[in-house]
């Protein structure tokens, strides 16, 4: 597997990807993350512009995931309800994270890449994403409370850190 910053020539691949993600969610009852056009292109070439935007490849190359892999703060976990961040380290956010086929440890290398990156992350999930719930309780992230997106959406929200040479394990 190669994780590289995405270019615009990926860009439709990506949007692939994220339709076949939203499908995903469909089958597994979460019928209201990413609704009405989200992510979008727009957004998707905002990420590249910043250097946040990556494409997960498989050893053939083929474009198989993708992900923003952002450097904190994040405006929208300045607030956090029901629950409180561990600390006030420094961290990374993954958004956007998606996967064109389910299944294979997909999720979890990506996780490793970024630890590799960073020995602390953050990422959120809507309530009724249950297989993101999953992968990242699995990985061991703890859930510290709900934050709300710019629109006003909540959001579960978990946080992990990690030593860096613990990363591949």
């Amino acid at each position: 597997m190669i994780i590289r910053k995405a270019t615009y020539d990926d860009i439709p691949l990506l949007m692939d990807i994220f339709e076949a993600a939203k499908a995903i969610m469909r089958r597994s009852g979460n019928m209201h993350q990413w609704g009405s056009g989200y992510p979008s292109e727009e957004i998707i070439r905002r990420d590249i512009d910043a250097g946040v935007s990556y494409a997960v490849c498989n050893d053939d190359g083929k474009v198989i995931a993708t992900m923003a892999f952002i450097p904190g703060p994040d405006p929208t976990y300045s607030v956090i309800y029901n629950g409180e961040w561990p600390d006030d380290r420094e961290y990374y956010v993954i958004h956007r994270i998606a996967v064109a086929v389910p299944g294979g440890g997909l999720a979890r290398k990506i996780l490793d890449w970024a630890f590799r990156h960073t020995d602390t992350l953050r990422i959120d999930t809507h309530r009724d994403n249950c297989i993101m719930h999953h992968i990242l309780q699995q990985y061991g992230f703890v859930r510290c409370g709900v934050i709300l997106l710019a629109n006003g959406d909540e959001r579960d929200a978990y946080h992990l850190t990690k030593n860096l040479k613990d990363a591949d394990n």
